[in-house]
């Protein structure tokens, strides 16, 4: 980068009156970022499109799944199921082993329910409101807002854990528990009114940076937890309990609990949770998707 990481803290403390930037701060801090961005961005097909349907396939895909991971699965995502039409339309069975692999898989369920209400509701058009957008299953205020920077370039203000990181580290380095509240007003002075797309993608990749460089600055946050243990957990079982009902076209208690190999108990107790969620169904004896 042009300006040095000192220089860059320096211009910082005259610019920055108590949570507001002046128009000089504003212009060094896009200056900083776009020029990091244009030398060191990143590329995901999702960058290479603003289909508001393959941006919305993304979102969800990548609310907790980390970037390298989505990658493989969105793309034949895309292939097996190219428009909110076909994805309104796939069994659960269906879409739910497209999704293996990738985990917490009510977000599946939530991807069809958003297809099927942009069919029947809107004419098969995501509507480009980040208020009407938070009305979806799966859609809190994050995602609305990038979903429409993403696929319709709008302005809109929302946070993520790599934005979190650029602002707290920017801004509030010294400080502890840093709440959203406090940095939300940056975040709307600074977005780039005519590209919102293109600085965003600029913002996470700085931050992705700073995570690298500097022990995780998002640790700072109020918001900051540490994402439980997979081995063993719940979530494993529940994966596990998934995976096997995407094999089999049904299957009984018993065998479930032989298959994964875990205690009675736990597999009773997540086969009920995952029906109450509507991922699993069961008739009669057995279980099904």
């Amino acid at each position: 980068m042009g300006i040095g990481a000192q220089q860059f803290d320096q211009d910082f403390a005259k610019f920055n009156y108590q949570g507001t930037l002046s128009e000089q701060g504003v212009q060094l801090f896009r200056h900083v970022i776009n020029e990091y961005y244009q030398q060191q961005g990143r590329y995901f097909p999702w960058r290479a499109t603003d289909n508001p349907y393959h941006i919305v396939v993304s979102e969800i895909m990548l609310q907790q799944t980390q970037t390298e991971r989505a990658i493989s699965k969105y793309e034949q995502f895309i292939l097996q199921l190219p428009s909110f039409h076909a994805l309104a339309d796939v069994s659960a069975r269906d879409l739910l082993t497209l999704w293996s692999g990738l985990g917490y898989n009510r977000r599946a369920l939530f991807l069809q329910k958003i297809a099927q209400k942009v069919v029947h509701e809107h004419a098969g058009v995501l509507p480009a409101d980040p208020q009407l957008l938070q009305t979806f299953p799966g859609i809190g205020p994050g995602t609305a807002g990038s979903i429409c920077a993403f696929a319709y370039n709008l302005p809109t203000v929302f946070i993520e854990t790599n934005i979190r990181t650029v602002f707290i580290h920017t801004f509030f380095k010294h400080e502890q528990r840093v709440n959203d509240k406090a940095l939300m007003p940056l975040i709307a002075q600074t977005v780039d009114q005519k590209n919102a797309r293109h600085w965003y993608y600029a913002l996470m990749d700085y931050g992705v940076m700073l995570k690298k460089k500097y022990k995780n600055p998002s640790r700072l946050s109020v918001h900051h937890t540490k994402q439980s243990t997979f081995e063993g957990s719940e979530r494993q079982i529940r994966g596990q309990i998934i995976k096997l009902l995407t094999e089999h076209s049904a299957l009984p208690f018993e065998y479930l609990v032989a298959l994964t190999g875990r205690e009675r108990a736990r597999v009773e107790k997540n086969l009920h949770a995952l029906c109450l969620e509507g991922l699993v169904k069961q008739t009669d004896d057995l279980y099904h998707l």
